[in-house]
């Protein structure tokens, strides 16, 4: 086990969204899957309790707990993405599997676990500070998923 590890509590899917992170991301995989051991509060013995997995290299944990806790922004995956067509394909298969838009390069997958789809030239352009900073920032502002060439020509003034 991982030393530092992400717990994401889901309601009764945890193993489905592990599954359909492991085909939506690059390095990612799920790598072991944990029934309970008896009854408990939101399950029956032999139900799937919990579910190892990595996200992008990201070692996480899903527990099936049941409906009391939702997610909320306050937590979400970042994701770095080379150009569009990786933005595109990431951005499109949450949004695409359940999921819904939002702003500003983020989107909720349908289980309710918030992600940044995130182009590294709009990172590189809020490192760069000053002017080139403010145009691209501005321009983001106006997105839901990030558009890179928008981005670019923002970042040139």
């Amino acid at each position: 086990m991982a030393k530092n590890t992400i717990c994401i509590w889901y309601d009764k899917d945890a193993e489905e969204a592990a599954r359909f992170y492991a085909k939506a991301f690059p390095d990612s995989a799920v790598t072991a899957v944990h029934l309970a051991p008896s009854d408990y509060p939101s399950g029956k013995e032999g139900d799937v309790l919990t579910v190892d997995f990595t996200v992008a290299g990201i070692p996480c944990l899903g527990l099936n707990g049941g409906p009391a806790f939702k997610h909320t922004e306050a937590f979400s995956f970042q994701i770095a993405t080379e150009d569009q067509e990786e933005t595109d394909r990431l951005w499109n298969a949450i949004v695409g599997n359940g999921g819904r838009e939002s702003a500003c390069g983020w989107c909720k997958d349908k289980w309710g676990i918030n992600w940044q789809i995130t182009p590294r030239v709009l990172t590189e352009a809020m490192a760069a500070g000053g002017a080139e900073a403010k145009r691209a920032f501005e321009a983001m502002m106006h997105m839901t998923k990030i558009d890179v060439a928008a981005i670019e020509r923002a970042r040139r003034g």
